[in-house]
């Protein structure tokens, strides 16, 4: 019963935090009408919307919890060394997550620029 309790909470947790998120987002803004026509600036745009998707929402909050229950795990291992390197590998994992996720901004915004994106990621 406990293994099976905790990933369908973990999994309810994420689904309330990303379908408004999924529901509310705009990706295409462009081509609705004839007054509007899509060009690269709009598709460009598309990709830049994904990206802060994929990071800010929804990399960034599973890192964070990554690191919480990797501390927990370290806090109520009471000596126990299996339940210290599994938090540890968890907490770890997180920070390194956290570090890919912000760490690609550098790289996505040096290649949009290149190929002549103007707006901001």
């Amino acid at each position: 019963m406990k293994k099976i309790f905790l990933p369908i909470i973990l999994f309810s947790l994420l689904a309330v935090i990303v379908a408004p998120l999924i529901a509310s987002a705009a990706i295409v803004t462009c081509g609705n009408t004839a007054e509007t026509p899509c060009t690269l600036q709009d598709f460009l745009g598309m990709f830049d919307k994904i990206y802060n998707f994929i990071v800010i929402d929804l990399a960034t909050p599973l890192a964070v919890i990554a690191v919480i229950v990797g501390g927990v795990f370290i806090m109520a291992s009471a000596g126990n060394p299996n339940a210290m390197a599994t938090g540890k590998k968890i907490l770890w994992s997180g920070i390194i997550g956290i570090a890919l996720a912000w760490g690609s901004y550098a790289i996505i915004k040096l290649v949009l620029s290149a190929i002549g994106y103007k707006g901001g990621i």
